[in-house]
């Protein structure tokens, strides 16, 4: 595995690849990698005769009194394990490559971004579809590669990506979780043991609403409350939001009559981490 900090090294390497007729596969991370990261290795790997995975903590993603200068950042233990995964390439780029001096291009992507965490988080994903446009430009790979935990995430990317006509297709990978359902995430790590041992908790109210929608509940209300129940008995997390939404605009629906997505936000007590999860809804008509 190659490991490249430049742009201009990332290029050259890129058309190389290029001349040579193979396709490259791309996962952009910001390290501090997991299973669920290398599950997308794992995909790119049967579809792309290259892998190249980007390891770098965006600075333009996070609000002042957000957790940027925490961010977990054990890079050679990343490199070890994308190597292990089978990465071709590695690229993790400075802050001074990304965003050079007097740097003052963003890309606003409207409408979805305007609900449930582009609320909570203004300026996010702002940052979010500036820094993945950066790096889809820098590696131009054939296909990109996203987790479905990220769900908002993915869908800014897709509208993105469509919009300004982008050359790259977007796969999305199911999401990764523990024995015990906790979604992994590299935030974990700055769970306590209390609130980790708690996390279950916010899959099994998902899990719950979700078997109220095959035994035939389609009211977003109720649906939302049973997960909302079992979240105020556990007395655990400060809930952001719980919301039934669509899987393409995100906009919040009365009812599930077609594909949707159960959505939540909570907040642990001690630690102050932000736990997210999601399951698909398919109320197709």
């Amino acid at each position: 595995m190659e490991t490249i900090h430049t742009i201009q090294e990332m290029r050259q390497l890129r058309a190389r690849f290029r001349a040579a007729g193979r396709a490259v596969g791309f996962i952009p991370t910001m390290g501090a990698l997991h299973d669920g990261h290398l599950s997308l290795v794992t995909a790119a790997r049967q579809e792309c005769s290259h892998v190249v995975m980007s390891v770098y903590v965006n600075p333009t993603q996070f609000a002042p009194n957000e957790d940027f200068s925490r961010y977990p950042r054990p890079f050679e233990l990343d490199r070890a394990r994308a190597e292990e995964a089978g990465c071709d390439v590695l690229f993790a780029p400075t802050d001074a490559e990304m965003y050079p001096a007097r740097f003052a291009s963003y890309v606003n992507v409207g409408d979805v971004t305007e609900r449930l965490e582009g609320v909570l988080r203004p300026d996010h994903y702002r940052g979010v579809a500036t820094v993945v446009l950066k790096l889809i430009n820098i590696v131009q790979p054939e296909k990109a590669y996203f987790g479905q935990k990220d769900a908002q995430q993915v869908v800014v990317i897709r509208k993105m990506v469509d919009e300004l006509n982008v050359p790259v297709a977007l796969e999305v990978v199911p999401t990764l979780r523990h024995c015990d359902g906790v979604v992994m995430s590299s935030r974990n790590v700055f769970l306590t043991a209390r609130e980790r041992e708690h996390a279950p908790v916010i899959s099994q109210g998902l899990q719950r609403a979700r078997d109220a929608f095959q035994a035939g509940a389609r009211d977003a209300t109720v649906l939302c409350d049973i997960v909302r129940e079992c979240y105020e008995r556990s007395g655990a997390f400060k809930v952001e939001y719980i919301a039934v939404a669509d899987a393409q605009t995100f906009e919040e629906v009365a009812a599930v009559d077609r594909p949707t997505l159960l959505l939540v936000s909570c907040k642990t007590p001690e630690s102050g981490t932000r736990l997210l999860d999601n399951v698909v809804l398919d109320g197709a008509r």
